[in-house]
């Protein structure tokens, strides 16, 4: 039995569209053993989006960004957060996306770049789905400071680490952002071994 068949939409609301769109839906799910159970759920639609993680393995280091996020900063984060460039598909492909947002944000136009997975990051609240990149890179690929688009409220700084130390940073907590340690770890596990 598929998902689609044990599950009933009963009602679904917009409770806000304002940055992205939050709704809460109304339904019936056929639990396990047969039986009807009417549950409700909000649901935040930020759109997918894409992250890589570029690497070099000749100098044996990564390239990140730090920056401010206010929903770390309410939840107690005082600090910048430290992060793979990432961004919103809005619409275009996977692999474009993040070639653009790798320009923006690092200031580096990559050669070859390889999808290693994708994964719901919240999928009890979230409905986006983030594609995971890596790529190596190196000093030529260059282009420009980075930094992102103070229009869009980027204010980004570059990071060049050395592979252990990012390592390091996510064992004393430097490093928290949940998709910056897939990378790194599957960096460390299928790139570097």
């Amino acid at each position: 039995m598929s998902v689609q068949d044990r599950i009933r939409v009963r009602e679904t609301k917009l409770l806000s569209d304002n940055w992205y769109v939050l709704k809460t839906t109304r339904f019936d799910w056929k639990r396990s053993d047969g039986t009807w159970q009417t549950q409700a759920r909000e649901h935040y639609d930020r759109g997918n989006g894409a992250v890589l993680l570029p690497y070099n393995l000749a100098a044996k280091t990564v390239l990140l960004v730090r920056q401010f996020r206010y929903p770390a900063f309410i939840n107690g984060y005082d600090d910048l957060l430290i992060e793979a460039a990432a961004g919103l598909l809005d619409d275009a492909e996977p692999e474009a996306r993040i070639r653009a947002e790798v320009e923006e944000e690092l200031g580096y136009r990559l050669g070859a770049v390889r999808k290693v997975f994708e994964a719901f990051m919240s999928p009890g609240s979230v409905t986006e789905i983030l594609h995971f990149f890596v790529a190596e890179y190196n000093s030529a690929m260059r282009i420009g400071a980075g930094g992102g688009h103070p229009d869009e409220g980027e204010d980004i700084e570059v990071l060049e680490l050395s592979i252990d130390e990012a390592l390091a940073m996510i064992a004393d907590g430097r490093i928290r952002d949940a998709k910056t340690i897939m990378l790194l770890q599957h960096l460390a596990l299928s790139v570097l071994r």
